[in-house]
């Protein structure tokens, strides 16, 4: 294979705010970098060792071009990110008040990302790439919606294994059923599910109700129904991101609890992107679904205790490291 992963759908500008604590109305200066969950984990499974394609679409200028420039010199393959003359490339707006407020504001008016066409999607290398990554965001509104549903089709007859990194962006769609709405008829292709408990709440359950603010959403028995109906009528491994309580990984009959590492925490910004790029590389290792998530969970511990969320991915040796002084420590 001459691609290890194609990831589909957002792409921003991201500006994170210099000023460590500050509130929102207090920042004065802002940080470059590149956002939107699918292409940081282009970026990050590329910084891993992986060979990542990002299939995106951004404006024709020099916001654009500072993300596909930004792209290629992280490693990623950036032929298939495609130009809309017409639209503009998203952006993010990012507050740091460390160790829960992380105050965030999307500019996403029609951007060019939800533009990507199936015309588009069929020029991908499928046939030489061993996996595909999609977004929940990415279904809810545009062309992009359809991409999705082509791709993941394609990849199950072409033997592709798939993720979805459930990215529930509640902003981003019309309606609060039309998440789980537009989500369930993808999953079926969809070989390994990553998300928090909200996430697969809303994504499996065909009436979520709303969280109330300070619920813990673990104290509702119909999640765990949930998630076990899901592995009774799939293949397909679950994980689910459970905070500071670490992941657990559901599959068929069997469930396994992995521990995470507790950190000082930064920016969470990130993490997850993080934990989903460490994942895939250890799939794309061979390793067992247990011994990945743990890398995994390593991964997003490290992207908590940087600024930043692209820049914070870590490098496989610096993953290395930390899990061999984790061990070490006998922690």
């Amino acid at each position: 294979m001459t691609h290890d992963l194609i990831t589909v759908g957002r792409v921003s500008l991201d500006l994170f705010a210099r000023e460590i604590g500050a509130e929102f109305h207090d920042i004065r200066s802002f940080e470059t970098s590149v956002g939107g969950s699918p292409v940081n984990i282009a970026i990050g499974t590329s910084r891993l060792g992986l060979r990542a394609i990002a299939f995106t679409a951004v404006g024709d200028d020099e916001v654009g071009r500072f993300v596909r420039r930004y792209l290629a010199r992280q490693g990623v393959n950036t032929d298939y990110i495609a130009i809309k003359p017409e639209r503009r490339t998203g952006m993010a707006v990012v507050g740091v008040q460390p160790p829960d407020q992380f105050p965030l504001v999307f500019y996403r008016e029609n951007p060019a990302d939800i533009h990507l066409s199936i015309s588009e999607a069929q020029a991908l290398p499928i046939d030489k790439t061993r996996a595909l990554s999609l977004s929940g965001t990415a279904l809810s509104r545009g062309d992009t919606r359809d991409v999705g549903m082509y791709l993941a089709e394609a990849a199950r007859h072409r033997g592709l294994t798939t993720f979805i990194d459930l990215d529930l962006r509640p902003d981003q769609w019309a309606h609060p059923l039309a998440y789980g709405l537009n989500l369930r008829p993808v999953l079926p292709f969809c070989d390994a599910l990553i998300g928090t408990e909200e996430e697969f709440y809303a994504a499996l359950s065909p009436t979520p109700e709303p969280v109330m603010a300070g619920e813990a959403l673990r104290d509702r028995p119909g999640l765990e129904a949930l998630l076990q109906r899901h592995c009774a009528e799939s293949d397909a491994v679950l994980i689910v991101k459970r905070g500071d309580r670490g992941v657990t990984l559901l599959q068929g009959d069997g469930q396994v609890d992995v521990p995470g590492y507790p950190v000082k925490v930064l920016n969470t910004v990130g993490a997850g992107d993080g934990f989903a790029s460490g994942l895939i590389f250890g799939w794309a290792q061979g390793w067992g679904w247990e011994r990945a998530a743990r890398f995994a969970n390593a991964c997003g511990a490290l992207v908590v205790t940087r600024q930043g969320c692209a820049r914070a991915l870590p490098r496989r040796e610096e993953v290395e490291h930390f899990i061999s002084d984790w061990e070490g420590a006998g922690t």
